[in-house]
């Protein structure tokens, strides 16, 4: 099979066709050049969106949460698609496309070069052709110039008017003519030989032999483009296994999310540490007079409804200081006592953890610069000691420091374990359950008892059984109230409570009064809402935190006292 020997005459059809493959290798490549532009693009915005979606700086505290490291490590193995997906691009244009345009290049070339000889050939046997054309018309006149002139001979011959001269000269144009004819049929003869000869060679040999490198040329490109296309399909086949890699790492991070385990971690983050509210003893008034009554009514409401609100807790009542910016557990404090007790020991080990580390490092500092020493110290000539001296002893320094912030902290932390034990002990509940009504917890969580008192006038422990009885329960009284329940001692000691409940909430004068300009809602313990436009007032001063103390009427006839911020009011002040 050759197309020397079977397109022998097409080649037009050759010259068209192999610039026709040549147009589809180009084809490919920029077919090739479009696919890389595509993965370019593609890895460029997987790399933009996990940059999107990094967890920002607040959110690395959220880190130890399964779901968020699942997140996390899920970003990862698609920043890892990204770079196999470069790789890709990267090694089709190395590889493929330039191969491809190096290929097409050549190509164009030798298909060139053999057109140009195939013509040249075909251009030398139409010249012989032409010549052999000339050869041939020549002789066919001459030939009847001949045969004319041998007529006009044999007619003088006979013609006996004609002097012999003239037959004479009859005869040598027939022999000239004769001549040229016979030359003309030489001529001819020799061109049909070349002719024949050339023609031969043109097709049997030399045009054969354009055509099969034509057919080399096309071949070639027919056999590259096949292994563009396979070393395509490896460039890709090579990243697979990658990328499958990446893909079991998603799996590997989804199947990590472990909800109960991310449960038990938002306990341990936001768990305070305080026990819940005892049982609000029931109060019976109807063993009380009509003065005391109203009053311990009065009082009794207005501590219910402020300490159940969370708003005031007696004369010691604690401002939301920066509740509003600060996060959920943030501390000003160096103990971190401002905090509940579960994350103020959260906070106090880690910060054991952390100088305990630094001692260590430290440590390894000291032994260091002390070996340095004794090295120097053995031979001067490797370093002075001296220069070591100074550094050593900013060292011992620093390691005494850290040492007694060290055991300053183990101190806060025994006493938040002590402290904890004992809010947790029975007993300290029981108190508690008696006392709710002489107690109240700041922000802080801490009970504190009024210091109005000294805890001697505790009720018993039928009075707290009462609490069962309560208004919200739809019983009218308690059964414990009725004559003859031998609950009178306990009715007279609430009532002698009674009086210290109107001391321990006896309202502060009013400094002046505020409008709300904005809309404000208590996120704090310590704070109250309020609404815009609505009017206060003011019972205590900025003092510099930003917080301003005001109160207001209830729908019980009592009053609600809070923090609002000071931006946030229009104050007037009383002259």
């Amino acid at each position: 099979m050759s197309w020397g020997t079977d397109l022998w005459d097409q080649f037009d059809n050759l010259s068209l066709h192999t610039n026709r493959g040549i147009d589809v290798l180009d084809k490919y490549a920029n077919f090739l050049r479009d696919r890389v532009a595509i993965e370019t693009e593609y890895a460029g915005k997987l790399r933009r969106l996990v940059k999107n979606y990094q967890p920002k700086k607040k959110e690395e505290e959220d880190n130890e949460f399964t779901s968020r490291q699942a997140f996390r490590n899920l970003l990862k193995e698609v920043g890892d698609l990204a770079g196999q997906r470069e790789v890709v691009s990267e090694t089709l244009q190395l590889q493929i496309i330039q191969g491809v345009t190096l290929l097409s290049k050549t190509l164009r070339e030798d298909r060139k070069k053999c057109l140009n000889d195939g013509t040249v050939l075909q251009q030398t046997l139409s010249a012989q052709l032409s010549s052999l054309e000339r050869a041939k018309r020549n002789y066919d006149k001459a030939y009847r110039d001949s045969e004319k002139a041998v007529e006009n001979h044999k007619k003088a011959d006979m013609d006996f008017n004609l002097s012999r001269a003239e037959v004479e000269r009859y005869k040598n144009i027939m022999t000239s003519k004769i001549q040229q004819s016979d030359d003309a049929k030489n001529e001819y003869a020799n061109q049909l030989q070349k002719t024949n000869n050339l023609q031969q060679q043109h097709y049997g040999t030399l045009l054969p032999a354009v055509f099969n490198r034509l057919q080399e040329l096309d071949e070639k490109r027919t056999r590259g483009i096949r292994e563009f296309i396979i070393g395509a399909a490896d460039v890709e086949s090579s990243v697979a296994p990658i990328i499958a890699r990446c893909m079991e790492g998603i799996v590997k991070a989804g199947e990590s999310i472990n909800e109960q385990e991310d449960s038990l971690k938002v306990i341990e983050r936001y768990q305070s540490g305080f026990q819940p509210p005892a049982d609000i003893p029931f109060e019976d008034l109807s063993k009380m007079d009509s003065s005391i009554a109203t009053q311990s009514n009065y009082s009794s409401v207005t501590y219910n409804h402020l300490t159940i609100k969370g708003t005031i807790s007696g004369p010691k009542f604690k401002k939301p200081r920066g509740g509003i910016l600060n996060s959920i557990f943030g501390s000003n404090k160096e103990d971190y006592s401002d905090l509940p007790p579960n994350q103020q020991r959260k906070k106090l080990q880690a910060k054991i953890a952390e100088l305990q580390h630094k001692v260590d490092q430290e440590t390894n500092t000291r032994d260091g610069l002390m070996k340095m020493k004794i090295v120097y110290e053995a031979n001067s000539s490797l370093g002075n000691p001296m220069t070591v001296e100074g550094q050593l002893n900013e060292s011992e320094h620093e390691l005494e420091k850290l040492k007694n912030d060290l055991k300053k902290y183990q101190g806060y932390l025994d006493k938040a374990n002590q402290l904890q034990v004992a809010n947790n002990s029975p007993q300290s509940n029981r108190n508690q359950l008696q006392n709710g009504h002489r107690t109240s917890r700041h922000s802080n969580g801490s009970a504190s008892a009024d210091d109005h008192n000294d805890g001697d006038d505790q009720p018993d422990d039928a009075g707290s059984l009462s609490s069962s009885a309560s208004p919200e329960s739809g019983l009218g009284t308690s059964h414990t109230s009725l004559p003859g329940s031998g609950q009178g001692s306990a009715n007279e000691n609430a009532m002698g409570e009674e009086t210290c409940y109107e001391t321990e909430v006896e309202l502060l004068q009013p400094l002046g009064t505020c409008r709300a300009l904005y809309p404000f809602e208590a996120t704090s313990e310590g704070s109250i809402p309020m609404n815009e436009g609505e009017e206060l007032q003011v019972i205590e001063n900025d003092q510099g935190d930003g917080w301003t103390r005001v109160r207001r009427a209830n729908n019980s006839n009592g009053w609600d006292e809070g923090f609002v911020p000071t931006s946030y009011i229009e104050c007037t002040l009383f002259a």
